[in-house]
Order: structure tokens, then C-alpha cells, then sequence
């Protein structure tokens, strides 16, 4: 397995790669090529992919507002997971974040998404239960989920 910074030029099989991971959140909007690309642009050294047997088999989102940061859809192809490929992912933002200067991370989980929830627990991430997530749409957006 080889893992490497996410560029544009992947953005198809990721995305097909996303669909594939129940439990996943998307919108039309930010989770669109042109969404993507722009953020992309903003984060270029924290977003990676997991590739084996040329295809892409993991994939992370991560970027920080220069004080924190954050990742967003971590997801690892059904067929690849139980192998450590999400969890040496997590580890090339964290550095990537650590090379910024970012001392802490944040993430969203959906409380239904045990897996995940597992995963995160077991990478070191604390529930929070002393706060409320908040959060307004300036333009009507689609949801996906998976």
C-alpha cells in the first residue's frame, strides 16, 4: 500500500470509493469536484489517499483554519479495512497538521456510525458531552448519505 497527498486528478475514485463506505455524509455542494478542488487548494499538504493494486482504497480530508484543525470523511474501502490503512492515514494528517503548527483536531461523527465511532475511539479522539454542534446553511444544500 502506498500513501500520498490527494490531488484533484483523483477526485472520481475517491468519491466512488466514498460511496461505497456506509454511514458517510455528503452534500452537493462541498463534496462536488469544484468543492473539493477548492479545498484542496486551501489544504494542500493534508489530504491524502490510500492506494493498493492501483486503485484507491482509503482516502482523508483534512485542513485547519490555522488554530485548529479538522478532518472530514475518512473512509476506507469495505473490502480493504481490518489492515491498518485507516489508521496510517490518520497518521499522515496528523503530521501533516503537527508540520503546520496545529495543536489540536476536531471531528464530526454521526452518532449512528458505530464503526467509525469505534475507530475514532480507539485512535485517541475523546467524546465531547459538554457542548452542542451548531451549524446554518447559508444556501440549501442536498444531503447524501450512505
Amino acid at each position: 500500500m502506498k500513501i500520498r497527498i490527494m490531488t484533484i486528478e483523483d477526485y472520481d475514485e475517491v468519491y466512488n470509493m466514498w460511496l461505497s463506505c456506509t454511514g458517510m455524509g455528503f452534500n452537493n455542494s462541498d463534496d462536488s469536484k469544484e468543492g473539493i478542488d477548492k479545498f484542496l487548494k486551501r489544504n494542500p499538504t493534508s489530504c491524502f489517499i490510500a492506494i493498493e493494486d492501483n486503485i484507491v482504497v482509503g482516502a482523508v480530508i483534512a485542513g485547519n483554519d490555522g488554530r485548529r484543525g479538522y478532518i472530514y470523511h475518512l473512509a476506507v474501502n469495505p473490502k480493504y479495512r481490518k489492515r491498518g490503512i485507516g489508521t496510517q492515514l490518520v497518521k499522515n494528517v496528523m503530521k501533516s497538521l503537527e508540520e503546520l503548527d496545529i495543536n489540536k483536531v476536531a471531528l464530526l461523527v454521526f452518532k449512528r456510525n458505530e464503526a467509525a465511532n469505534a475507530f475514532w475511539e480507539k485512535q485517541g479522539f475523546s467524546l465531547r458531552d459538554d457542548i452542542n454542534y451548531r451549524n446554518k446553511e447559508i444556501k440549501e444544500l442536498v444531503r447524501i448519505d450512505t
